[in-house]
Formats: C-alpha cells, structure tokens, sequence
C-alpha cells in the first residue's frame, strides 16, 4: 500500500509540475498603448496613461488564462504615421492583443485603421474625434471616456442657455480640432445662438497673440477653444494677459482636463465651465482610486488616465470571462456586460463602440472656494449619458443598422 501511495503522490507532483510548465510556456497576453509621452498631451495621457494600465493589470492579478499579463507603451510625438507604424508594429511582431488610448484623434485614427485591417481590439481613451464611432468605426473599435459631440453637447448647450450666445472659435488645425468646433457649432445654433467667425492654429502653438485679436474684434461674448492640452492652457493664459477676459469676453475651454487648470491657476481660469467625464473628488470610489494613482504619479488622474484604468479592467474581465484572446468572443462580452466601477455606473457599449456613461458640467472655483491644490471643480450638473452623446438615429457608424 505505501508503495501505491507514493506511486500515486509521485504522479500527482509529476502532473502539476508539467501544468505548471505549460502555463509558463503560454506567451504572455500584451496590452499596448500609444501615447504622447512627450509634448502637449503628456500630463493627460502619456506616462499617466501606461501607470493607469499597469494598475489595472496588478489589481486584476497579472494574468488571465494562464497568461502572464504585459503592459507595453510608445511615444507616437503626435504624428499620425508613427502611430500607425507602431501599431502595426505592435501588432504584427510584437504579439499585441488589444491597444488602449492611442492619445490625440488623429493619431487614433491612423492607429485605428491598423487595428482594423488585423482584426484586433482597439480601445480609445484620449482622443475626441466623434469620427472614432462614426465613420471610421469598426467591430472591435471602443471610444471609452468623450467625443466632440458630448463635450459640445454639455458645455456649449449651458453656456447658451445662459445667455452666452455669440461665439468666435479658436481651433486646432487637426481632426479633432475640427470636429469640436463643428459639433459645438451645431449646438449653438440649434439653440438659438450665432457663430460669428472662426480662426485656425497650428498644433503645438506657443503664441496665440493674433488669433485672440481676431476673437476680440469679432465681439463675440464666447471665445470657444477647439483645442486641448498644452494649446488650451497657453490659450487661456496670454487670453488674461491681453485683458480680454477682463474687458467681458468669456473664454470656453470646450476639452479641459484638471491638470490644464492646475497649469493655468484658479485666480486665472474661476468660472470657466467646463464637461469632464470623471474628477477625482466625485465620491469614496473616485477618491480611493485617485489616492492610489497619485502615490505613483504625483497628481491625480485625469478623465483620460481614469478611463484607461477602467476600460483594461474591463477589457481583462472579459478576456477571462470568454476563455480566449479572440476579438470576436471578448468584444461580445465586453458589449454584453454593463461597466460598474468608479468611471462609470451602468456604464454600456453600443454597437458602434461608444461607451455611453453620465458626462458632468463642472465650473472653475474660485480661489477663495478651494481647499487646496487640486480642489479645482463644483459640480454643476450631470448628464445621463443618453442625452449628453449622439445616438445612434443620428450614427453614420456603417455598423449601425438602421
């Protein structure tokens, strides 16, 4: 008998030994991100965004199907084919699964035309073009956190009703430059309001001089900003310098992130409206995540980072849930599946990969209002996410059937 035990706990040891073996020959599943790690989008995406990512992975416990889990990031500098490149390169050598942010639309759009042609998941966090989910949507393509036409939608429809209805636009030369002053426009006029001009500025731009001369002679009272980052914040500030705040124009930042206010200043930027999908100081949830977060950062997330976080989650938990890396098999789950976290509550994706979730109408505090560093928003509204995206009447995702 004891030789029939040890006969029987040898082969045990064999077997697990040998699963164990095989599971350490499993290559790893890899998420990679493109990002800018560098330039005018750096602190809403960038290094912020691969952090988010690799808290997600550790929290979900590193690996999925027997798989160790990697987190991959690469600077695309802004340029739409180096993105491009390295998303093919991503996914042709170095065994990408699915590609999360991919910052600046774009960027996203190069990136998401790769994506695409490979058959292969691609989430996008940073980016704003309402292109992303209209025309060149896709089946595994997933807009996560804002589009133009949700930040036109809320900011542009509260500053109107309230009185602000003649607008000038200062907007970046580029996809989602265009898309936001045309979604914006739109509500403008829907609204009853006028669109009294635009003017053009290249990416990147450390001057702004001219370009507010012009918004300043066209009296508009709103000077929208289809701009972000970097380009909003030097927009806002040489905007006070030149006293066109102070003479009664109100300057509109239509994409702002909590570290572009922190940038600029309170005592500069009190009373901007501004839509976010998600700040730090929301509730228990939005803290404790952004408590962890800025242990390793330095600052709290921005809406972006915060969705980077929630949408690997998510994409992770279907992986698991669907037994396979198959994009077909994970997108059905991850559109089945509603998203509950500290991003979003009840939280759907669409068939044309919109991930619908309640938008916030916040105003800029005073310096006398805040608590300290970062205690930058009082909320003043919240949108349900049906009413604050486009619907899918008004899609032109070829993927919609209407």
């Amino acid at each position: 008998m004891k030789h029939i035990l040890s006969g029987i706990f040898a082969a045990a040891i064999a077997l697990s030994a040998s699963a164990a073996a095989q599971a350490q020959d499993k290559p790893p599943l890899k998420v990679g991100g493109i990002l800018d790690m560098s330039s005018l989008y750096a602190d809403i995406t960038g290094p912020g965004s691969e952090t988010a990512a690799k808290m997600a992975v550790e929290d979900f416990g590193g690996e999925v199907l027997g798989r160790k889990i990697e987190v991959l990031a690469a600077d695309h500098q802004n340029k739409a084919d180096l993105a491009a490149n390295i998303a093919r390169d991503m996914l042709d050598n170095q065994g990408v699964e699915m590609i999360y942010d991919v910052a600046a639309s774009a960027t996203a759009l190069a990136a998401g035309e790769i994506a695409k042609a490979r058959g292969k998941i691609i989430i996008f966090n940073g980016p704003g073009s309402i292109r992303l989910s209209n025309e060149a949507c896709g089946p595994y393509t997933i807009h996560y956190v804002f589009d133009t036409y949700g930040q036109a939608n809320v900011t542009g429809l509260a500053a109107v009703k309230a009185g602000l209805d003649t607008w000038f636009f200062l907007t970046a030369d580029y996809a989602f430059g265009q898309d936001l002053e045309k979604d914006t426009s739109a509500v403008v006029i829907k609204t009853g309001g006028k669109v009294l001009g635009s003017v053009r500025h290249p990416l990147n731009t450390s001057d702004f001089s001219s370009f507010l001369l012009q918004a300043q002679a066209s009296k508009a009272k709103v000077i929208g900003l289809a701009n972000a980052g970097g380009d909003t914040v030097n927009a806002i500030k040489q905007a006070a310098e030149f006293g066109i705040t102070k003479a009664g124009q109100k300057v509109s930042p239509l994409l702002a992130f909590v570290t572009d206010i922190d940038s600029i200043g309170l005592e500069t930027a009190q009373g901007l409206l501004l839509a976010e999908a998600f700040y730090w100081d929301m509730n228990d949830e939005t803290r404790a995540f952004s408590k962890r977060f800025q242990e390793r950062v330095k600052r709290p997330p921005t809406s972006a980072q915060a969705g980077v976080y929630s949408s690997v989650t998510h994409y992770l938990k279907a992986v698991k849930a669907a037994g396979t890396t198959d994009a077909a098999a994970v997108m059905k789950v991850m559109k089945d599946t509603p998203v509950n976290d500290f991003f979003a509550h009840n939280g759907k994706i669409r068939e044309d990969g919109r991930m619908i979730h309640d938008m916030y109408l916040f105003e800029v505090k005073k310096p006398s209002e805040s608590g300290g560093r970062w205690d930058d928003y009082k909320l003043l509204a919240t949108v349900p996410g049906s009413e604050a995206f486009q619907s899918l009447e008004q899609s032109r995702c070829p993927l919609v059937k209407k």
